[in-house]
């Protein structure tokens, strides 16, 4: 079955083709790096993340790139308040926003490209617009003209009698149109600023994501995602001066936009004070039962958040990762078990399994709806359950055979969604300095237990840890062990101790 998805472009559901065979260029808007990420933050990313693993699933070569917008008015105006930098507060939350991405097994781009490193590509772009007479220069602003672009309007739908009905009262004066957007913005007292051929300034907001898109991925490429709050003006002023710059169509062919995380009918957002930060849900929520709560419902509707969610969530996920387990127990020792004696009930029962494999990949071929994969795999998890608890089950070598291939199919699926009870997530080299703190703080305790030298890598680094743990706890050494935990933990590494050895997870 064709993977068809909802294009925003188009409004309707098409059959996704990607411009080269068996290969898909994604683009997804990261965020403002001012302030922790929050729960409809979260969404976009576990969402794009999850249409990302599915591809690969399908066998597509995914070349994705989300981008961090590391200068912007919010970022010159949080930093002005931290007496800070603005570029030094915005790495400081990139930092911060990959230890809540990674907890959440959002799995990292393939570039994540960042405004102020693309500065000269940008000015390059808004030099081709000035030069062709699509952009014009007021006070060291540079401004697009929106109604020299025929084709304003094609994403959202929106024509240029409702933007200017819509329009606020008090624009700039300097602008030909209210409907006029910056291209950049000249330079003000204190801000950051960059030369160019209109004097010092920074870019406007809409400018970088066109830019960075096209250079990693060139024009034309495949999907563009982000939240549906994106779609006007960001989105609608990305295709606006891309494709005025290109003078070609489409800058990107498919357009995906997630919906709102919502708090009492409201959309959750900074700005309405209603949002809920990843970090503090992390403390009192495994990342795997807010993933599953952020998948709960298909991407383009509305998700409702209330604690009776995530309680609801977390129930619903315990019946998933407890099949996992009860296939896990009945088939530790049978890897490589020859299928003989499979009689006709275990054969019926596999069939009636995979059959619901293929509908886990069906609801995904449907516009990636994880509602109704995960549907697919609670019907798995119940014959399966059965099967196994059955008083007549008798755990033959045909039995087994199967319940190894079908144990496969079951942690594949659960992976595509990244639901898979203690799935290692990539630690970045952030960690590498904590991980050093921690064995440092424990150096004379831990003296003989630990290197000299530890690891360069953060994951061996962190094994090498959690070894060390487990050493002081052979030695009954308990209040070593207790302090290397309670250390970990302080840094947001949760050691969890389990009949199969220790696992971990971020918060």
């Amino acid at each position: 079955m064709a993977i068809k998805v909802y294009n925003t472009l188009s409004k309707q559901k098409e059959e996704l083709v990607p411009s080269v065979p068996q290969q898909v260029k994604m683009y997804v808007c990261g965020p403002t790096t001012y302030n922790f990420i929050h729960l409809g933050n979260a969404r976009a990313l576990v969402v794009f993340d999850t249409i990302r693993r599915y591809l690969q699933y399908k066998g597509y070569q995914v070349t994705y790139v989300q981008n961090f917008t590391d200068i912007d008015d919010k970022i010159i105006n949080r930093a002005r308040e931290e007496n800070t930098d603005p570029l030094e507060l915005a790495e400081k939350y990139i930092g911060e926003y990959f230890r809540d991405a990674d907890a959440l097994r959002v799995m990292r781009a393939d570039v994540h490209p960042r405004a102020s490193k693309h500065i000269p590509d940008m000015i390059q772009m808004v030099k081709v617009l000035y030069d062709q007479g699509t952009a014009y220069e007021a006070g060291g602003d540079v401004y697009f003209s929106v109604r020299d672009f025929k084709d304003y309007g094609k994403l959202s739908g929106r024509t240029l009698e409702e933007m200017q009905a819509g329009a606020r009262v008090n624009v700039d004066e300097r602008k030909r149109d209210p409907l006029d957007f910056v291209l950049w913005k000249a330079a003000k007292p204190g801000e950051p600023s960059w030369e160019s051929p209109w004097g010092p300034g920074r870019p406007g907001w809409h400018l970088e994501c066109s830019v960075m898109s096209i250079k990693y991925l060139g024009f034309g490429f495949d999907i563009h995602g982000g939240g549906s709050d994106l779609i006007f003006p960001h989105h609608e002023n990305e295709i606006a001066q891309a494709e005025a710059y290109s003078g070609c169509a489409p800058f990107a062919r498919y357009w995906i936009h997630n919906g709102f995380v919502m708090v009492d009918q409201e959309k959750m957002s900074k700005s309405l004070g209603n949002f809920f930060i990843v970090r503090d849900l992390l403390q009192e929520w495994p990342p795997e039962i807010l993933r599953f709560f952020l998948l709960s419902t298909h991407y383009s509707s509305p998700l409702d958040f209330n604690q009776g969610s995530l309680k609801s969530a977390r129930k619903s996920y315990i019946r998933l990762s407890n099949t996992l387990e009860l296939l896990a127990d009945i088939t530790a020792d049978s890897q490589g078990i020859a299928e003989e004696g499979l009689s006709q009930k275990t054969a019926a029962f596999r069939d009636r399994v995979v059959s619901y494999v293929t509908e886990f990949e069906n609801a995904m071929d449907d516009d990636f709806n994880t509602a109704l994969a995960l549907a697919a795999l609670y019907n798995m998890g119940r014959e399966i359950n059965g099967f196994i608890n059955d008083n007549e089950f008798t755990p033959t070598p045909g039995a087994l055979h199967v319940l190894v291939e079908l144990r496969s199919y079951y942690q594949r699926l659960m992976g595509i969604l990244g639901l898979l009870p203690g799935e290692k997530r990539e630690l970045g080299q952030e960690y590498k300095k904590i991980f050093h703190d921690v064995a440092a703080s424990l150096k004379d305790e831990a003296e003989d237990l630990l290197p000299d030298q530890l690891p360069v890598d953060p994951q061996q680094m962190l094994e090498l840890l959690i070894m060390a743990r487990q050493e002081a706890r052979v030695r009954k050494n308990y209040q070593l062990s207790d302090k290397l935990r309670d250390a970990l933990k302080q840094e947001g590494v949760i050691l969890e101790d389990t009949p199969r050895g220790t696992r971990w997870r971020l918060v």
